[in-house]
């Protein structure tokens, strides 16, 4: 923990459509410039969740 600075991930998404009850849509980070498209809601919060634990490694 210490008195490291966490960085902030800003994502835009955009919903697309919604099918078998769960979104479609593209999510963009605004810091990295990747866009990458997705097939679920659950699909997305694992994108949100790779990109948030790749900022939090230390730098070497």
């Amino acid at each position: 923990m210490g008195n490291s600075k966490k960085k902030k991930s800003v994502f835009f998404i955009q919903i697309t459509s919604c099918q078998n009850a769960s979104w479609q849509g593209t999510i963009t980070w605004t810091n990295g410039r990747k866009a990458e498209n997705f097939r679920s809601a659950l699909e997305m919060i694992k994108l949100i969740d790779s990109a948030v634990s790749e900022g939090e490694k230390p730098s070497e």
